[in-house]
């Protein structure tokens, strides 16, 4: 079943994405080679604490880390380490939980550490790109797998593997709630979009193979060919003619 929010659950959204959007800028300053996985998140656990909330992914069944923290060939979930040193070329996506008074922000999103090779930095520029391709179909009256075949659509020319193990979801007072929005699909099927629907968007596109490989961790999801993985990701709320993203900061 799908949540409909009404405009105080919204308004509570609103306030986790808030958090979570400063806990991206705060931590884009410390992204260099010679940081820590595990240094990115203390500096994140406590920056959300401070702001009244608690990380949405801290023993979420099980797992250890407040972010997940996926560097190069790591597409998802990938686990803070003091021994995962970042150095000059890698690539890592930091993905974000933040629990505001029950309600739960997600986003995520890939950075280079430093100077990055050309197609990778394409690899990056192309999964963002497709990420708000499917926000475009986002809107009362389509269907969730518009948002799909949209994505799809964009990355297939350039030849990238599309994961389909991993999808985007909704989301309120659990992290994970229906839809669930995969990356690829033909357009008109699956549920139609109301205002008040809340979900996360996030294309994750492989440079090789879209097969990927979770390790013995039971988290950690490698590509099969051990070649970059990008990942990109907004929480939107569907409205009266489109979308909010309520992950990013509002510009004044």
């Amino acid at each position: 079943m799908i949540l409909i929010k009404s405009e105080r659950e919204i308004e509570l959204m609103r306030k986790a994405g808030e958090i979570l959007a400063l806990t991206r800028e705060m931590l884009e300053g410390h992204i260099r080679p010679g940081i820590s996985t595990l240094e990115l998140d203390l500096l994140a656990e406590n920056f959300i604490k401070s702001h009244g909330a608690t990380p949405s992914f801290k023993n979420y069944h099980g797992f250890t880390g407040s972010l997940c923290t996926s560097v190069n060939e790591v597409v998802v979930h990938g686990i803070p380490s003091k021994k995962k040193i970042l150095k000059e070329g890698d690539i890592i996506t930091i993905d974000i939980g933040v629990n505001y008074k029950g309600y739960h922000a997600d986003a995520a999103k890939t950075y280079p550490v430093g100077n990055i090779r050309p197609e990778i930095a394409q690899l990056l520029t192309v999964t963002e790109n497709a990420l708000y391709e499917g926000l475009k179909q986002a809107k009362p009256g389509n269907r969730v797998s518009d948002i799909s075949h949209a994505i799809e659509s964009y990355a297939k020319p350039f030849g990238y593997g599309i994961v389909e193990e991993f999808t985007g979801h909704g989301i309120g007072q659990s992290l994970h709630e229906e839809p669930y929005v995969p990356n690829f699909g033909k357009a008109g099927e699956g549920p139609i979009l109301k205002k008040g629907m809340t979900f996360c968007v996030e294309p994750m596109f492989n440079m090789g193979t879209k097969e990927v490989r979770i390790l013995s961790d039971n988290w950690t999801t490698i590509t099969l060919d051990r070649k970059p993985s990008a990942h990109f990701e907004h929480m939107i709320v569907i409205t009266d003619d489109g979308y909010e993203i309520l992950t990013d900061l509002k510009k004044e």
